[in-house]
């Protein structure tokens, strides 16, 4: 993990949070990057990192949940996240 994606994920104007938004994102083929927490469990985060492989997008590894959501603006630790491309929501 880098300080330069975390603050790619800072900054974002659309991003979304937790492994539920950021599996829509990629199925919907909104996300742009994809973050997941290294502490975060196997289980919960496997299938956002396998959807994003297959469509082939970058996947960065944060050291802990904690970090990611700080990084996100939230005050509660986040398995996963996902920076949306320009003018992307999800709803």
């Amino acid at each position: 993990m880098t300080t330069d994606a975390l603050a790619r994920l800072r900054t974002a104007t659309s991003r979304v949070v937790g492994t539920t938004q950021t599996a829509k994102a990629v199925a919907r083929g909104l996300a742009a990057e994809v973050f997941v927490a290294a502490d975060a469990d196997p289980r919960v985060v496997e299938p956002v990192v396998r959807a994003a492989a297959e469509r082939g997008l970058p996947v960065t590894q944060v050291e802990s949940m904690a970090l990611l959501g700080r990084a996100c603006g939230i005050g509660v630790g986040a398995a996963a996240a996902a920076v949306l491309g320009e003018d992307r929501r999800v709803s």
